[in-house]
């Protein structure tokens, strides 16, 4: 979903691994991690709230939110952010956990612990669409994964490859592409037999056994 995007400025809120290497096919040169804690000395790095971005309004071409939304206190005040710096035209990429899955499922019993990804409040498809379209934007592509539970048994790659062709509404984690728009339209449903799914493993978010203050 990164490799036609274009412009000058990307920014990526909230973490896909130790760096930003799945972003090297990106034609988009400039690129900026915002995160909530110090990850090294990256002059790449911008620590500050998703909440309240320290970015000019429609000064962004792209923006990423790698499960910023599952986490934050207030997500829908996350994607206001998003909107107010995106130029027009420009492309947000959410990457979220589907609350209709085995995953949100496997959540219902691991919340209580408070360990990531469990302590989060996984936000369903339908809604997220209906947020992104209410504040302009519109839906250009949608990516599905993670049919089977959260666990590394081999044994259960067979629920991974009938997933993927009999019930895509289904998959632990998705991912929507959608572009700002100036006029905004009513929302419309995606429907799930258009989606194009992905195969296992092409994005495995990084799980770390730790609370976000």
């Amino acid at each position: 979903m990164v490799d036609d995007l274009f412009g000058y400025q990307l920014l990526q809120l909230g973490e896909l691994g130790d760096d930003m290497g799945h972003l090297v096919r990106c034609p988009i040169r400039h690129k900026i991690l915002v995160n909530y804690r110090a990850l090294g000395a990256d002059e790449s790095l911008l620590i500050a709230s998703a909440q309240q971005l320290p970015v000019a309004s429609d000064s962004i071409d792209a923006v990423i939110l790698a499960h910023t939304l599952d986490f934050s206190p207030d997500p829908h005040q996350v994607l206001r952010e998003v909107e107010r710096v995106l130029i027009a035209g420009g492309r947000v990429i959410v990457v979220g956990f589907n609350p209709f899955s085995l995953w949100g499922l496997w959540r219902l019993f691991g919340r209580w612990r408070g360990n990531v990804p469990w302590c989060g409040h996984f936000l369903s498809y339908p809604r997220l669409n209906d947020w992104l379209t209410l504040m302009g934007f519109g839906v250009e592509r949608m990516d599905v994964m993670e049919f089977r539970p959260p666990t590394r048994a081999t044994r259960l790659d067979a629920i991974e490859r009938v997933g993927r062709r009999v019930w895509p509404m289904l998959a632990g984690v998705y991912v929507v592409r959608a572009v700002k728009r100036v006029s905004r339209v009513t929302p419309v449903r995606q429907r799930w037999s258009r989606l194009r799914v992905l195969g296992p493993r092409a994005i495995e978010p990084t799980v770390r056994e730790a609370k976000h203050g």
